[in-house]
């Protein structure tokens, strides 16, 4: 572990080992990698490694590969010839140690485009399917050939009607992006910029229109070569969450355009890691030095999105794995323990913020929807994460969203008391429903009887400013319908779970 320079480009296993399953882009299941399998070695860690296999990529036991043997070997080497006593008199530099900080390990990150081996393009990228947060090619593919037919006409009208799919749509960027207290706010530029980067890019990838690949670039290099810095009170993390998130979405699907120049698209890369990841790490790690209870879920969940995103839109396999990391095993109130918080009997899990209000709750279930949807299309099935507590989160909230009474269990800790749940913005609708009915129950093929009658009620989804003007109407990407649709009879067999 301490010799990473000597870290093998392969393994070989000696046990099987299952990996996800991976057709045209899109995890269908899983597959089992037989004895003696090649396994392309992405990180080490204590107890395991991170391999790639063919196009899938696992948590891989040591024990069941053939790395403990190669270890050996490495150590029954003999030595290098060591470097030679110099003469007395002679001065020698040495290095003045330091503690090592947080920001030293930041450093390590200053340039996101770095290749670490040239000759190994799945190392170089993390082993990361591209594009790979909320869509792939395959899912590109699928609208495209749906947008003739219901629901998905229906999304594509959306989408074109939205004025920020407009050639006319002019980016505003400003160097520093206030959100909260100090100067007077302007983050809605950098909301309603995000929202035209996306949906441009949504709007070329389907169409194939470059004018809207070429808009959607320009608005991303007009923010890349300006803003320097996000403040504010401490709104600005949610800034850094919610907008860090979606502005690498949008990123991640503009990547592949060969329109958009390298030193371009690396700059991007360095503003949302300079720039937004920065502050999410920060934030996950001090909670701006309160309690680790002190937050409500939605802003430990805007900030482990945005990790995640950039952890591959910026090719850091590390950085990624923070963020999975944090939703399985986080401290704070977003982590899946604390946000889908208490199961009741029968299955339906309460959100941490169900006492609050009902309009953070359904942030909540956009945040978690786009945090497992992102690290699917990875190949980790976050959706599935102790018994599938996402989906009882999400029948709880849709349930009792449609009108329905729900089970409550008095909620405190120690910033706050919600001894009741809340009915504050019962019934409102945000586009957040298609994508986690149709991964659990047209995809998984798992009961969502709640989350279908909101798709119903919701079809078609929209998008940035079809939810009101402010910022909670931009709080999510949208276009559901289009983007996260899908037909059963198209979906394989094998992929479905039974309940």
């Amino acid at each position: 572990m301490e010799h990473k320079d000597l870290q093998p480009k392969q393994i070989a296993l000696t046990a099987p080992v299952s990996f996800p399953a991976v057709f045209n882009g899109q995890v269908v299941g899983s597959a089992v990698a037989p004895v003696g399998s090649i396994v392309t070695v992405i990180s080490i860690e204590e107890g395991t490694l991170m391999g790639s296999y063919a196009g899938g990529t696992a948590r891989v036991p040591i024990q069941s590969t053939d790395l403990l043997q190669r270890t050996l070997a490495e150590m029954a080497k003999p030595l290098p010839a060591q470097t030679p006593v110099p003469p007395p008199g002679m001065a020698v530099a040495t290095p003045t140690p330091r503690p090592v900080q947080a920001a030293d390990e930041m450093a390590k990150w200053d340039n996101p485009m770095a290749n670490p081996d040239d000759q190994n393009p799945a190392a170089a990228s993390g082993g990361f399917v591209h594009p790979g947060l909320l869509h792939t090619d395959a899912d590109f593919a699928r609208m495209k050939s749906h947008i003739g037919r219901e629901p998905w006409k229906s999304g594509w009208e959306m989408l074109i009607a939205n004025p920020h799919a407009s050639l006319s749509y002019r980016p505003n960027p400003v160097p520093v992006v206030y959100r909260g207290g100090g100067s007077p706010e302007n983050y809605g530029r950098l909301y309603n910029d995000i929202a035209a980067a996306y949906a441009c890019a949504l709007r070329w990838r389907i169409s194939g229109d470059e004018a809207y690949a070429q808009k959607s670039i320009e608005i991303m290099n007009a923010w890349s070569s300006t803003l320097k810095q996000i403040s504010g009170s401490s709104d600005q993390c949610l800034a850094a969450g919610i907008y860090g998130y979606e502005f690498a979405n949008a990123g991640e699907i503009m990547r592949t355009y060969h329109g958009w120049k390298p030193e371009e698209f690396a700059r991007f890369q360095q503003m949302m890691f300079e720039v937004f990841y920065t502050k999410n790490h920060d934030f996950l790690v001090r909670h701006n030095g309160t309690a680790i209870d002190h937050y409500w879920a939605n802003w430990d969940e805007c900030n482990v999105a945005s990790v995640i995103a950039i952890g591959v839109l910026c090719d850091k396999r590390p950085i990624y794995e923070e963020g999975i990391d944090y939703f399985k095993h986080g401290k704070g109130n977003g982590a899946i323990h604390q946000a889908v918080y208490f199961i009741h009997p029968g299955g339906l899990g309460q959100m941490q913020e169900s006492g609050r209000d009902q309009g953070h709750t359904n942030l909540n279930i956009s945040l978690l929807g786009a945090i497992c949807q992102m690290a699917w299309n990875q190949g980790d099935d976050l959706y599935g994460y102790e018994d599938n507590r996402f989906l009882a989160g999400c029948e709880y909230v849709a349930k009792y969203n449609l009108g329905y009474d729900v089970p409550y269990r008095p909620y405190a800790n120690s910033s706050f008391t919600s001894p009741v749940i809340a009915a504050g913005g019962r019934g409102d609708l945000r586009p957040v429903w298609e994508l986690v009915y149709n991964h659990y129950a047209i995809l998984k093929g798992l009961d969502a009887p709640y989350c279908r009658m909101m798709v119903e009620k919701s079809r078609p989804e929209g998008g940035g400013g079809n939810y009101g003007p402010n910022s909670g109407g931009y709080d999510q990407l949208g276009y559901g319908t289009l983007t996260y649709a899908l037909d059963p009879a198209e979906v394989p067999r094998d992929s479905q779970q039974s309940q």
